[in-house]
């Protein structure tokens, strides 16, 4: 996973409170005539593995990805969904959403106005869809999947059987499964983001890997007027983080012990933005934005600017994606500038010696999946295409491409081939990925322990790995799912709301909102209703908990 991520799934979160669409919204107008042409055929011969029908044709859309997206038009050109087109002979017309996320949000909007949708939706239901996925079924947008499963789901069927909290976290409260999960099937892919820093300029300047808050601010001052990289003038960038850094799992903010969403403690539902930790952090964003150690771009978050920063020796310290950060760059200046790296750094504290109370480990399922809508004239035969992904032939064929292509099998075990793990200068390891298979981003299959460590192949990732993997209190939520009666007035609060926080969030920080007017920012969030929707996700909690 990558930055682009950061804006695609934080963007996306993972409460249900949050209500930023991103990349993973799988949606493009030019599908809307999606939905024809599918055949029927034959149903396999039962087994774990049993191959899917043949259907002839089948309609998908998903965001595309920015590694993808760099070398090639469609997931269609991929290794491994070109390999399962011979194997299953289904041809798929992968429809791609821009990259931007608000046209995404506007043509998802469009798309599921539209009488004809196409056969598969891939995309985040318990946030993206306005009610969630029980909604989206009861408005005759896609099918409820349980009987389906069970009668022709074999690979995933028994996988929900062996891990009932899998199940758990896949399902409505009603007890709909309503998509084919993304699942991270081991710890070791249940970390993957945290903060980052040029550990070459800390041992330049002769500092230490910061801890603390008040650690963090002497060490980005340090790097604003000691001239790390060594250039002759004062052009260090310290510090880059934007909205949606911060909201995935609350690098730097979690520090206060809150979040930018719904959190929960000891059990209660809290809303983070409104509460007093809250204002410190932002008066400690606004106190380095005025002194220059956050980058003024971040108002506007810019992938290639910030690359761009990151690969010129002028970026510091930011919040990185293990695969998509650390390792990216990595690769992308070992030719270029050998002395350049950078290290992960633990979630910050704010007194020395102090445990994180806020860290980076998620959930099994971050509510990406696969649905089928009521437009697919062939569900059956959808779902036994969808279900070979969670069978061992389709779990080897979507975390590392084609055998003897992109890995081979050593003692039972898929070893990826030295082409593939070490593309040239320039190419990112995730690029070099991105060109077989789908498995440093969110799908429909099941993301495999062995796939990650050797992903994560260098020793400044595997540090990151146990760095960011720190035990630290449990205050996430859980994909909870509102009821129909409660979703509407939900996401009419909270779409006011986030709107309204995520601009407030620029005016404290860049100080065109001074921070002593943020009680009034918090009667204002009062006024729109926030304690209704701490209500409601208290209550979805409460349910999900017994499910």
């Amino acid at each position: 996973m990558d930055k682009k991520e950061a804006l695609a799934l934080k963007t996306k979160m993972k409460q249900t409170g949050t209500i930023l669409l991103a990349s993973t919204l799988a949606i493009s107008v030019a599908a809307c005539s999606g939905g024809e042409g599918t055949g029927t055929v034959a149903t396999p011969q039962p087994g774990s593995d049993a191959q899917p029908p043949k259907l002839t044709n089948l309609t998908y859309w998903v965001a595309n990805h920015s590694a993808a997206a760099a070398q090639m038009k469609t997931y269609a050109e991929m290794e491994s969904y070109k390999e399962l087109e011979k194997i299953t002979g289904v041809k798929v017309d992968f429809q791609h959403p821009p990259l931007d996320a608000q046209q995404a949000k506007e043509q998802f909007n469009l798309v599921m106005a539209s009488s004809q949708l196409p056969d598969v939706i891939e995309t985040i239901w318990t946030s993206n869809y306005p009610g969630g996925p029980e909604k989206a079924i009861q408005d005759g947008k896609i099918i409820k999947l349980n009987d389906y499963i069970d009668k022709y789901a074999p690979n995933l069927k028994k996988l929900l059987a062996e891990h009932p909290d899998w199940k758990k976290q896949i399902m409505t409260d009603e007890g709909s499964i309503y998509s084919f999960p993304f699942l991270r099937g081991g710890d070791k892919v249940r970390v993957f983001f945290g903060p980052g820093i040029r550990q070459d300029w800390l041992d330049k300047l002769g500092l230490k890997m910061p801890t603390t808050i008040d650690e963090w601010y002497t060490v980005l001052k340090a790097f604003k007027e000691k001239d790390p990289n060594g250039n002759g003038k004062a052009d260090e960038i310290p510090f880059y983080i934007d909205k949606a850094m911060i909201g995935v799992d609350a690098p730097f903010l979690g520090a206060w012990g809150v979040n930018y969403s719904f959190y929960q403690d000891k059990g209660k539902v809290n809303y983070g933005p409104i509460q007093p930790e809250y204002k410190e952090f932002l008066s400690t964003m606004n106190k380095w934005y005025k002194e220059g150690l956050l980058d003024k771009d971040f108002a506007a978050p810019n992938d290639k600017l910030y690359d761009n920063k990151m690969t010129t020796n002028l970026l510091g310290a930011s919040v990185f994606y293990n695969g998509g950060g650390i390792g990216k760059y990595a690769n992308l200046m070992k030719d270029k500038d050998p002395n350049f790296k950078l290290a992960a750094a633990p979630y910050p504290v704010l007194k020395p010696g102090d445990k994180p109370i806020w860290g980076q480990k998620d959930f099994a399922s971050n509510g990406v999946g696969a649905a089928i809508t009521t437009s697919n004239k062939n569900p059956i035969e959808t779902v036994k295409w969808l279900d070979y992904a969670y069978g061992e032939k389709g779990e080897l064929l979507f975390n590392y491409g084609k055998e003897g292509v992109s890995y081979k099998l050593e003692n039972g075990k898929a070893v990826f081939l030295p082409e593939v793990l070490n593309p040239p200068s320039g190419v990112s390891l995730q690029q070099s990925f991105a060109k077989h298979n789908r498995s440093t981003w969110s799908g429909p299959y099941v993301l495999s322990d062995n796939f990650q460590t050797q992903y994560l192949a260098l020793p400044i990732q595997k540090d990151a790995l146990a760095i960011w993997s720190a035990p630290t209190a449990e205050r996430k939520m859980p994909l909870v799912t509102p009821t129909k009666d409660e979703s509407s007035k939900f996401a009419s609060i909270m779409t006011d709301i986030e709107t309204y926080r995520d601009e407030m969030l620029l005016k404290f920080i860049m100080g065109a909102e001074p921070i002593d007017n943020f009680d009034k920012y918090v009667k204002r969030i009062q006024s729109m209703g926030i304690e209704d929707a701490v209500k409601i996700q208290q209550a979805a909690l409460e349910r999900y908990n017994k499910r």
